[in-house]
């Protein structure tokens, strides 16, 4: 994939990609897939004089943009055979059609036909490639490339540099985009702009690095490259997933003296982030100022209230906002429902929850699979194990196979309802859809065998999933702690405890406090006495 540039040349007049090489619309955009075949299909068969290049360009350049590739290269094709030539501007939106469509040597193969009829590849040619590169994941190939064009004395433009630093970040190579960055100003290849920045910051966000995105946002300002709100929601975001709340509200009073206006991402992001803390009454204040400077609240924001009305258990607010945001223009959408029926099952309003449900159905909305995991969890931990069979059949039936989680829920339920048996059947059933049970699948299926008296069910799953190598975790082992000693075994007990620690897991405080009680309701003082000891030694009380 490389060809050889005779000599540089200036993009003409009808080069007209942005920046970010998304195909720019001609002034009489067509927005219409139907409208854009039915004018292609007029001009191509007009019987008196044949239209210029540039009405195809309009049509090509109008289909990229509704993201139609495949039939931007028919019609292209059906040019060819009218005798229509292309140009410089047909063949750079056809490059970026093959890119998207992850035909890189078909984009490549444009080249030569470029050199074969007299052209020259341009910056947009070469920018169309390497962004071409990066989105189908090729950023070494892309870097190559790169190289190779310089070699070729060929001039690269910031897009360039940018659609390399921005698949760099794509591809978790953050560290490697700051190295770029700083080739590109040791060698004065051309001067770095907001948006090579804004990428790293963002991917340094990304990685919970909030620090090193924060140095790079002070650097930008020493060196007078302006932050813009994308700049900005990404530090936002990044501070908000750390829980450095006060800092990412601080970033919104910065935006202001930078004479950059938040956007409702801006503020949706500061919202959820306060709400996933608990922080709603901040949240609010935030909405309030959002309001305020004219920025209209979204579905997304209420969502994010909502959610965070139930995590502090202020259920009746979290149903006023859903109850009350049709009133400001706002529609609920699935992820609304879903929010509002996890929250009211896990406040044990099981029955509110089920009526959401059936009103969703009622508005032609199909649920997902967290919608389905939620209310399927709640109806388990009701006991209301037969309308959850029920809503089982309902999620295969539309072809949304119950996940990991949602069986993982029922399996819970089965056993807390003492229906041991069904729950064994149900672990059956699930690795025959391949669905993999995970450890908390057989961390369940044990404790509830314990529970139910069927001890000798839940050793032999242990000791099966040893003999596999499962890397049993703490609530393993705590779980068989506790079923042995509900059956008298206490040295058996104290054996696995030890045990835990040659297998490289460290019990943890509700391990020892299981088997502490444990002993001390037996009479077995002195043990439970010398394991006290040795858990105030271990910092765990």
């Amino acid at each position: 994939m490389t060809f050889t540039i005779l000599r540089y040349a200036t993009p003409n007049s009808f080069l007209l990609l942005n920046r970010r090489l998304h195909i720019q619309p001609l002034p009489s955009f067509i927005d219409n897939l139907d409208d854009a075949v039915s004018s292609f299909n007029h001009i191509l068969h007009m019987n008196n004089h044949t239209p210029p290049i540039f009405e195809f360009n309009k049509i090509l350049s109008s289909l990229v943009k509704m993201n139609h590739f495949k039939i931007a290269i028919s019609f292209s094709q059906q040019m060819e055979l009218k005798g229509i030539q292309p140009e410089m501007f047909t063949f750079n939106i056809l490059i970026n059609c093959f890119s998207h469509l992850c035909q890189l040597n078909f984009a490549f193969s444009m080249v030569a036909k470029i050199l074969k009829l007299g052209y020259q590849p341009d910056t947009v040619t070469v920018n169309t490639l390497l962004r071409g590169l990066c989105l189908n994941g090729k950023v070494k190939e892309a870097l190559n490339f790169h190289d190779h064009v310089i070699r070729k004395r060929f001039h690269l433009d910031q897009v360039s540099y940018g659609t390399l630093i921005n698949g760099l970040c794509k591809s978790g190579e953050t560290r490697a985009a700051l190295q770029l960055l700083r080739k590109i100003e040791g060698l004065l290849l051309v001067r770095p702009d907001v948006i090579m920045y804004t990428a790293i910051i963002d991917s340094f966000c990304k990685d919970k690095l909030v620090i090193d995105a924060y140095d790079l946002y002070s650097e930008m300002i020493v060196k007078k490259i302006y932050p813009n709100v994308v700049t900005f929601n990404s530090l936002i975001y990044g501070f908000c997933i750390v829980g450095q709340l006060k800092e990412a509200v601080g970033l919104l009073n910065e935006m202001s003296l930078n004479n950059v206006n938040p956007n409702v991402y801006t503020f949706n992001i500061l919202i959820d982030g306060l709400c996933k803390e608990g922080e709603v009454k901040k949240a609010t204040s935030v909405l309030s100022v959002m309001i305020k400077q004219g920025v209209e609240p979204n579905v997304v924001t209420y969502t994010s209230l909502m959610d965070g009305y139930f995590l502090v258990k202020e259920v009746n607010k979290a149903k006023h906002v859903f109850n009350t945001i049709s009133l400001r223009g706002v529609t609920p959408n699935v992820h609304s429902y879903s929010v509002m029926i996890n929250g009211l099952c896990k406040n044990k309003m099981v029955d509110e929850a089920v009526k959401l449900f059936k009103e969703m159905h009622l508005k032609n909305m199909t649920p997902n699979t967290v919608t389905y995991s939620s209310l399927i969890d709640g109806l388990c931990k009701s006991g209301r194990i037969s309308d959850v069979w029920d809503l089982i059949d309902e999620i295969n039936n539309r072809g949304q196979p119950a996940n990991i989680i949602t069986y993982n829920s029922l399996l819970n339920g089965l056993c807390k309802n003492h229906q041991v048996d069904k729950a064994i059947a149900l672990l059956t059933k699930m690795k025959d859809e391949g669905i993999q049970p995970d450890m908390s699948t057989y961390t369940t299926l044990v404790d509830g065998l314990c529970k139910n008296g069927r001890l000798k069910d839940a050793q032999r799953i242990y000791q099966d999933l040893l003999c596999k190598g499962y890397p049993l975790n703490i609530r393993m082992y705590t779980v068989m702690i506790n079923g042995l000693c509900k059956e008298g075994f206490f040295d058996e007990a104290l054996s696995l405890l030890s045990q835990m620690e040659d297998n490289g897991c460290m019990p943890d405080a509700v391990t020892y406090e299981t088997l502490i009680s444990a002993l001390f309701k037996n009479n077995k003082n002195g043990k439970a006495v010398k394991l006290l000891r040795e858990m105030i030694a271990r910092g765990l009380l």
